[in-house]
């Protein structure tokens, strides 16, 4: 017998890759359910290349019965609506920053520290890593049991895809202004103009004069791999639309041997 899973935030632009991704991979489920705002309701969004789904009201859904919700809607909504389906008995992953830090919920990247999912049940909730933080604790994990990180100095260039769908339009609109020579087209979801342009500002400013963003790689690397490793974090937006990149420099507790650190990477 299949899964019953709801996807929260499903006609956002990592709702959509939600659902690409449970086709793509023809994850066991009888039934699959997509939720966003009640001005969404009755929208037609694609599940796989052939079926689409009718969207539903995620403020008057009743996840009694659900086995997973996954959910992407945003911080402000999943702190309403992520509670109210773990308590109907739905697991839920939630990819926000709401619940990350929260310590009864376990911050979780499967490659990194799934043992970290025996936590799960205290509030039936999942949280999912910022993306820049994913990666890297990715590339840090087969390292940091090779030889113990001590500190890490990390820059990373992250597309628009990070800002939602309407960054990545922002981007379209403002390359296609310059194009046109139109010069007064003024930016709404960036701080500066996107286009051409690289911003060394994602997210708020923190006290400190750090970022957010590079808060969360600080915080969330400690959480998920090791609460004694330092990390430095300097995180610019780049005018490209999906991918995001990091250089990072490691430094270990005990000396590491370069064919070593290659063979645990390739492994």
């Amino acid at each position: 017998m299949g899964f019953r899973v709801a996807v929260a935030g499903a006609t956002g632009a990592v709702g959509h890759e939600i659902l690409n991704i449970l086709a793509e991979r023809e994850f066991p489920a009888d039934e699959v359910v997509a939720l966003a705002s009640s001005k969404s309701v009755g929208k037609q969004v694609s599940y796989g290349e052939d079926d689409e789904l009718a969207v539903k009201s995620l403020e008057d859904f009743d996840f009694s019965g659900f086995d997973l919700a996954l959910f992407s809607p945003g911080g402000a909504v999943s702190a309403v609506h992520a509670p109210r389906a773990a308590q109907a008995g739905c697991m839920v992953i939630d990819n926000t920053s709401h619940f990350r830090m929260d310590p009864d919920v376990p911050l979780v990247v499967p490659e990194v520290n799934r043992e970290a999912l025996q936590y799960a049940r205290t509030r039936n909730i999942i949280a999912n890593p910022n993306c820049s933080t994913i990666q890297m604790v990715m590339a840090l994990k087969p390292l940091h049991d090779l030889a113990q990180i001590k500190r890490v100095v990390v820059s990373t260039y992250q597309s628009v895809s990070g800002a939602g769908q309407k960054g990545m339009d922002e981007l379209f609109e403002h390359t296609k202004a310059v194009y046109m020579n139109d010069l007064n087209k003024k930016p709404t979801v960036f701080q500066k103009p996107i286009a051409f342009n690289v911003i060394p500002q994602i997210d708020k400013f923190m006290d400190d004069g750090s970022t957010k963003e590079e808060w969360k790689m600080k915080v969330e690397t400690k959480k998920i791999l090791d609460p004694a490793i330092e990390v430095v974090a300097t995180c610019v937006r780049v005018p490209v639309f999906i991918g995001h990149s990091e250089a990072i420099n490691v430094e270990f507790e005990s000396p590491i041997d370069l064919e070593e650190a290659r063979e645990a990477l390739m492994n």
